[in-house]
């Protein structure tokens, strides 16, 4: 069964691209991350224009967080002074990013920026999340306990100046660092299409030590005001969110994430940072060879409106 996209412009087979968003759905709920940066990549795969795959992924990817901030809400689980930092960064870097996917795009440069920037994040992440999972694993087998911080013993960040209380997260530091961190990631939410929550939520809890308990429920609500703010922008500047699209993933993410957060519980947590680091630097991989191989078209004509 097919069904037209009008800002792809393309049909699309519809139980292809529910089964898409099943699949990805079950990964997310298995891992405990939003799916975008997987869900990018392979509407990228499938023909999807990556302008309007990384551009329709941002509503996705807010219908995801929603209900994550709903449940942590239920739980109080979210510390609602931190996650105001985040999203005033949040906010900052998503604008910078449509900003500069539209310049990318109106350049020709959009596909070969988003390919690009896919092999890097999704190598150097994947390469770290590996080493990390490879060097615990290690540690475990020989019966070292990898070496605790001395109390008082904290970055030199957590110093800088406009030092601010966050009682919920047992934290008092600079926001300067925060917000850099905020910025950075809804800049590469909104140039990737991907919701940041697997780039935040290491963040948070390695170089802030937020407590476990309120770090995913913070982040949330983060991924979801930047997510909902670069729906808005990419719809009303660049034009590039496809509705019928949207819809169709929003439905099997919510279906395959019942199923994906049940298999996740039985996962022990060594397997999951080593299967996760894999996952990532698969999609890497995939776009690497990706840049590699020669096109089929490499010459191309289309018309250029200079009045924009």
């Amino acid at each position: 069964m097919q069904i037209y996209l009008p800002i792809a412009d393309m049909p699309v087979s519809v139980f292809l691209i529910l089964g898409l968003g099943a699949a990805i759905g079950f990964v997310s709920g298995v891992f405990g991350i939003g799916g975008g940066f997987l869900m990018t990549p392979l509407l990228i795969f499938l023909g999807i224009p990556p302008a309007v795959a990384v551009a329709t992924q941002s509503a996705q990817i807010a219908a995801s967080a929603t209900t994550g901030t709903l449940a942590a809400l239920r739980r109080s689980a979210i510390d609602l002074k931190f996650a105001g930092v985040l999203t005033a960064g949040g906010f900052v870097g998503t604008a910078l990013g449509v900003w500069f996917f539209a310049a990318a795009r109106r350049a020709g440069q959009l596909d070969l920026v988003i390919v690009v920037s896919y092999v890097t994040l999704f190598t150097v992440i994947g390469t770290l999340m590996l080493a990390e999972s490879v060097r615990e694993f290690w540690a475990a087998r020989r019966g070292r306990a990898r070496p605790r911080r001395r109390a008082g013993a904290h970055p030199a960040y957590l110093g800088w100046p406009l030092r601010v209380r966050f009682p919920r997260s047992k934290l008092y530091c600079s926001v300067l660092p925060i917000i850099g961190i905020a910025v950075a990631v809804g800049f590469a939410g909104a140039v990737m299409g991907i919701g940041g929550a697997f780039i935040m939520v290491p963040a948070l809890l390695y170089l802030f030590r937020v407590p476990t308990a309120v770090v995913i429920g913070t982040s949330q609500v983060q991924v979801l005001c930047t997510g909902l703010l670069a729906v808005v922008l990419q719809a009303v500047l660049n034009g590039t969110v496809d509705v019928v699209l949207a819809l169709m993933l929003i439905v099997g993410g919510v279906f395959g994430a019942q199923f994906g957060a049940r298999a996740g519980r039985a996962l022990r947590a060594d397997t999951f940072r080593f299967l996760l680091a894999i996952l990532v630097l698969a999609v890497g991989l995939r776009f690497a060879i990706e840049l590699m191989i020669e096109p089929t078209e490499p010459f191309s004509i289309s018309v250029t409106d200079f009045r924009r």
